[in-house]
């Protein structure tokens, strides 16, 4: 049981193989079982205030071997396996949706994802190379909101197809593009954002029918992903409401 849980704190193949992912955290813990998680192992060194599913195994260990087994610094008490939810398949969009594109820094991706639960955004979609949603790291920057929020990969030939089928991209981009949130976000849209390094690729371009800006001052080379995403979705917030 401890060997499971340390390989799936270290790979995400170990993760996709084994179709699990680990957590850490009494409040998190707490968070999967509201959320309806599927909460399959608990090693804790601490005691639980609040029931777990019948089915749940449940383990007591010393705080130091929860140390030994997290791959977090400063790990916590409770370590737990929940089991990764089978994914959606999307034909079409209802609601403000963020496509993230080569985001890789878990912490990037989990604060993204808490900052989308926020203000409401439907979806997070992600395609190329971003940061495992079920990455510990990304899993803890969500703080929670990886139980709450719709996530799915997707590839540019399903996104190509949403945009035939009548979907809107808009793009995040640097420059002087449209800064007027009020006519550039419409409800059911996708709002592509990319890495502060590479942005956008073409085939993500392609497929926006328009374009967006953060007005910054003329020495800011470019934002933080997660900051970018999180200054769009407020601005797409204050629309949609």
């Amino acid at each position: 049981m401890c060997v499971h849980l340390k390989k799936l704190g270290a790979s995400r193949g170990y993760r996709e193989g084994h179709g699990e992912f680990l957590c850490d955290g009494i409040k998190l813990l707490e968070e999967a079982v509201r959320g309806g998680a599927v909460v399959t192992t608990v090693l804790t060194a601490a005691h639980l205030p609040f029931p777990l599913p019948l089915d749940t195994r449940v383990f007591f260990a010393e705080r130091g071997v929860v140390n030994a087994i997290s791959p977090l610094k400063n790990s916590q008490d409770v370590l737990f396996a929940c089991k990764i939810p089978p994914e959606a398949v999307v034909t079409g969009v209802s609601g403000a949706q963020v496509l993230l594109e080569g985001v890789q820094d878990p912490g990037n991706v989990g604060a993204i994802l808490r900052t989308a639960n926020a203000f409401g955004i439907e979806g997070v979609l992600l395609t190329g190379e971003c940061a495992d949603v079920y990455n510990p790291k990304t899993i803890r920057a969500s703080m929670g909101a990886i139980f709450r929020q719709n996530i799915d990969y997707m590839t540019i030939e399903e996104l190509t197809k949403l945009s035939v089928n009548g979907v809107e991209f808009v793009g995040a981009v640097p420059g002087e593009t449209d800064t007027d949130f009020s006519h550039i976000a419409p409800k059911n849209a996708v709002i592509a954002i990319g890495s502060e390094g590479q942005g956008l690729s073409e085939e993500i371009l392609s497929l926006c029918t328009k374009n967006m800006s953060i007005p910054t001052s003329p020495d800011c080379e470019s934002l933080n992903a997660a900051v970018a995403a999180a200054i769009i979705m407020w601005e797409s917030y204050k629309c949609l409401h």
